[in-house]
């Protein structure tokens, strides 16, 4: 009679921690979904035969011997939809891609196409195959027989060091906290519980435990099944690494380059618990486990730890780290002072501080910004801080900011003290006259600016009258000072400003802002604007390339509205994206958006200084901050991103009604332009415990790569209170690829110990392991109608027919990069991989066919050729006959890429340079054609738009034929290390492929 057994999920208490277990599971058998090719589903009994060399499925039409799968004729095993019969339309939404596998036997490559009820269940039978493939002809007997595996004898000689009686047994209380000890942030209850089920199940109940159940209790706690799975995938003995298997995931799966088997020992020895792993350059499940849970395997890229930018560029072309407020503790209401404020700002990078000066009540200047006056700090105080720490965390110019509510007199014991306290730091060097720009943060280091007011040249006198700004009037009305102040008949209020005062301000002069086309005629590059949050937004909202234009010359501050009195923050987002460089932000309070200032602020060693992007900088390009769709010249990018588990997840601090059980979810945020912002979440992993399984996927389209942030937030679904568990936040540019842990901070962005994420990460059109160069949109769709970039009409007839040269051109560029992209997706499909794949994921795959085949192998890749040709030797079957069109197709597109790029490349660059030789003479021709108003700004617009196809366009040629050389050199590479190749000795030389483009200089 069948034994039927259905899982609607991986039952709780039966958890897959071996290859043993997975087997065990399979000859029980189980429910699964069997698909045909008319994309109709069929339940069938799936069960592993009792001597392991065939699966089975009943109810069959078939004869019982034909409604079978022999295990030794297995070619591959692949997760998810990987196969046309999965793919096809009329299924894709039924079921979510980790419930999807497909076995792939027989020498006509044919595939059973399967669908599991949970990606639990997927991961059981994958894991088992894959085993039975490797090992099925050498040794049918059930896996966990025989000799102690490497990790079982490391359990036992951490048991017997414990067991100092040398009695066999240990107290339950000393086996919990070994436990404990090898597996940080575990709870002592869970363990404990673990130890009785064991010990009642084993009827062994007792204070004390035995060796063989202290093993069992471990390998139970402590295996967690995504990432024995993730093991399995690579191994070639499938319960521990080799030191070639760790390399082929370092590069294959986490996108390393140049790694070594020197690297990988390295690895092993840091990593590996047990002494005979580390001997033999071993490295089994826990040490695994310790690896991807390291900094070493951080998401955030390491490079981005130190300062990676170019720091020689203009003040303005950078994002300042800015506090508002910093000496509050707070809201700005009824807010403490205090002087810690300030060193915690400028311990996190800060680089521009508000220091708002009142009369002090002992005749010296005080710093307070709220009204109650018990609550000042001595301004003098507060100098010989920031001298203290101002460049504590970062060796970059910090701005003080000096909002003046003082007396004269008082102004001057202000300027003295900062003299006197900051000596050589403070700069105090006028301006460079015949300059355009402000001097670069490199050549600031060290120095300290005074952002202020300015006395005009034509006042000789020790004091004299100058605008005041809005900032700061909030607080002098609540002070009920603002009547003094207020000018008769409305307009600017006037203040008195001390000499002394007035010559510490040298690079930023504080001018009150009149409009965008006076500052394009007559603010110097020295001088600098406040917006308020209000004011500022309505830029953003009505002109946004104005403001963009504006801010590539000139530093502007925005500061909060008055309106917060609960000193709640502004969306930094909402200001960057119109390139405002000091977002004021209030330290003092958590929440999202100080988790995006925060987040943002790490991506350049976390000196306070970020590069704005590059179309944001460049004197001549179009920039639209709500752009809806993707710009001009910028490769959009995917970010395919698959939570998969949580660990140690803690209790919302909120819910303290709860019990013990959180049932959380995740969200992941896009933050940067319009056209970015995007939000999706997991479904909620119910009954979990501290580690849910979530193995969901995400995918998001990303325009502007270098303003976007990612911040995962994960949830409680089921609070009382408090639903936030905890977040974090990352600026997308520092994400690395492939399998990584994410580290979970708190609301106020302060770690949580042994809390995280476990997520796999892909972008489809760039490299990992550091920096990497851009790709080409290798893995995105080709567009049914192939759409072309083009040029847009100025109106100004010599200007158009320079850049109608540049039609063909840019034709020619999309239709090179898109026919290789195409041939790159359909080739990646027919080997049953990603879009996110690499193309030595690609070669491996097919030679994991050919290698599970019984004779030599079919296909082979001549080497001796520069782009070497896969060659089948005899006949073929039909699925490897495809596969050789594709990869011929792609690589007869790469060929024309390289050997056309440089040619195609020139001209774009000649007709980009050709248009920019008009710039200079741009408003001289303007003026002759008679534009004004509209048809002026249309003009402006549309040659702004050109200039910026024409280098994106040749930016993207250049990129693509970087990669297209780079997959050549993979190819070879894999060619050689998986056994297919012939004729290679060596992977080819930099000087036998054409040179990589010049950069396109800005």
């Amino acid at each position: 009679k069948k034994k039927t057994v259905s899982f609607s999920s991986m039952p709780n208490d039966r958890k897959i921690n071996s290859t043993a277990a997975c087997i065990s599971l399979m000859l029980e058998g189980c429910e699964l979904k069997k698909v045909r090719s008319n994309s109709r589903m069929y339940s069938r009994f799936f069960v592993l035969d009792a001597d392991m060399r065939s699966v089975r499925w009943e109810p069959s039409k078939k004869d019982s011997e034909k409604a079978k799968i022999e295990i030794k004729s297995v070619k591959e095993v692949r997760v998810g939809k990987k196969t046309p019969v999965l793919r096809s339309n009329g299924l894709s939404d039924q079921f979510p891609d980790e419930c999807a596998f497909s076995i792939i036997y027989g020498d006509n490559y044919e595939s059973l196409d399967l669908v599991a009820s949970s990606a639990d269940v997927v991961s059981a039978w994958v894991m088992g195959l894959r085993y039975l493939v490797s090992y099925g002809k050498h040794s049918p007997e059930a896996p966990g027989t025989g000799h102690p595996s490497l990790r079982t004898s490391w359990i036992s000689s951490v048991f017997d060091l414990a067991d100092l009686e040398k009695s066999g047994r240990i107290p339950v209380s000393r086996a919990v906290q070994l436990i404990k000890a090898l597996n940080p942030g575990m709870k002592t209850s869970t363990i404990e519980l673990k130890f009785k089920e064991l010990q009642k199940a084993s009827e062994r109940p007792g204070a004390e435990v035995a060796c063989d159940l202290f093993v069992e209790a471990y390998c139970e706690l402590c295996t967690r099944p995504e990432i024995f799975f993730l093991l399995v995938q690579f191994s070639s003995n499938k319960e521990y690494l080799g030191v070639k298997d760790l390399l082929m995931f370092l590069e294959v799966e986490q996108g390393m380059e140049g790694v070594t088997e020197e690297k990988c020992l390295e690895i092993v020895s840091k990593y590996e618990p047990s002494k005979e792993g580390r001997e033999k350059g071993y490295l089994a499940i826990d040490g695994f486990t310790r690896y991807l849970l390291s900094a070493d395997c951080s998401i955030f890229d390491p490079q981005h730890r130190k300062v990676c930018q170019d720091m020689a560029q203009p003040l303005s072309h950078y994002y300042i780290s800015s506090a508002h407020s910093a000496c509050l503790l707070e809201d700005n209401f009824w807010g403490r002072s205090d002087i810690s404020g300030y060193i915690s700002a400028l311990g996190l990078g800060c680089r521009s501080i508000e220091l708002v000066l009142w009369d002090g009540p002992e005749g010296e200047p005080v710093v307070y910004t709220s009204p109650s006056a018990a609550s000042c700090v001595p301004f003098r105080a507060v100098v010989g801080l920031i001298d203290q720490h101002a460049f504590a965390a970062s060796a970059y110019p910090l701005i003080l900011c000096l909002v003046v509510r003082c007396s004269a007199p008082q102004q001057r014991l202000a300027a003295q003290c900062l003299r006197k306290t900051l000596g050589e730091k403070l700069y105090l060097e006028p301006p460079n006259p015949v300059a355009s720009y402000l001097p670069s943060p490199e050549e600031l280091k060290g120095r300290i600016l005074i952002k202020g007011k300015k006395l005009p040249p034509t006042c000789e006198d020790s004091e004299g009258e100058v605008s005041d700004e809005e900032e700061g009037w909030e607080l002098a009305r609540r002070l009920g000072q603002e009547d003094r102040e207020a000018p008769e008949g409305g307009g600017l209020r006037r203040v008195r400003l001390s000499r002394e005062l007035s010559e510490l301000v040298s690079l930023c002069q504080a001018v009150p802002f009149q409009d965008f086309e006076s500052s394009r005629r007559g603010q110097r590059y020295w001088e600098m604007c406040s917006f308020s949050e209000v004011e500022a937004g309505r830029f953003a909202n009505e002109c946004p390339a104005e403001l963009v234009s504006y801010n590539k010359r000139f530093l502007s501050r925005v500061y909060p509205s008055p309106m917060r009195i609960d000193a709640s923050n502004m969306n930094p987002q909402d200001f960057w994206k119109c390139g405002c460089q000091m977002v004021a932000m209030n330290y003092q309070t958590p929440g999202l958006m100080m988790d995006l200032n925060a987040g943002w602020f790490r991506q350049n060693g976390a000196c306070g200084y970020v590069l704005r992007p590059a179309i944001m900088r460049e004197e001549v390009s179009y920039f639209s901050a709500n752009a809806k769709d993707s710009l001009p010249g910028v490769p959009a990018q995917l970010l395919h991103l698959k939570v998969i588990s949580g660990q140690n997840l803690p209790k919302p601090k909120g819910s303290g009604a709860k019990g013990e059980v959180v049932e959380p979810y995740v969200c992941a945020e896009i933050h940067g332009i319009p056209a970015d912002c995007a939000e999706h979440r997991t479904k909620t992993a119910l009954q979990s415990g501290d580690n849910p399984i979530f193995d969901e996927s995400l995918e998001f389209q990303i325009n502007l790569p270098e303003l976007a942030v990612l911040r995962f937030v994960v949830l409680d679904d089921d609070y009382i209170g408090d639903e936030f568990i905890a977040q974090y936040t990352i600026p997308f540019e520092c994400l690395q690829p492939g399998y990584r842990h994410v580290p979970l901070q708190s609301l106020a962005g302060e770690p949580l110990p042994h809390a995280t994420l476990f997520v796999h990460v892909a972008i489809t059109d760039r490299r990992g392991g550091g920096k990497g160069h851009r790709r080409g949109l290798a893995g995105r769709r080709g567009r049914r109608v192939r759409e072309y970039t083009s040029t847009k009409a100025t109106g100004i007839k010599a200007i158009d027919e320079v850049f109608r040269t540049a039609t063909q051109p840019l034709r020619e560029a999309t239709d090179l990069r898109e026919n290789v992209q195409n041939a790159l997706v359909s080739f990646k499909e027919l080997c049953g991989l990603t879009p996110a794949a690499n193309m030595k994921q690609c070669i491996l795959t097919v030679s994991t066919w050919l290698l599970h085949s019984d004779s030599t192998p079919s296909v082979t890749l001549n080497l001796a050729e520069q782009y070497p040709p896969m060659e089948a030797q005899g006949p073929i079957p039909d699925l490897l006959r495809k596969v050789l069109t594709a990869y011929e197709t792609m690589i007869q597109t790469s060929r024309t890429l390289i050997e056309s790029a440089d040619a195609v490349y020139g001209k774009l660059i000649q007709a980009q340079q050709a248009g920019m030789d008009f710039h200079k003479e741009l408003h001289r021709i303007e003026t002759k054609e008679g534009l004004r108003g509209r048809k002026l700004q249309k003009a402006l617009e549309s040659f702004a738009w050109n200039i910026t196809v024409l280098k994106g366009q040749a930016d993207l040629l250049k990129h693509a034929k970087a990669e297209a050389l780079d997959n050549l050199w993979q190819i070879h590479n894999a060619g050689q290390s998986c056994g297919i190749g012939r004729n290679g000795s060596a992977s080819p030389e930099p000087s036998r492929l054409p040179a990589p483009l010049e950069p396109i200089p800005e």
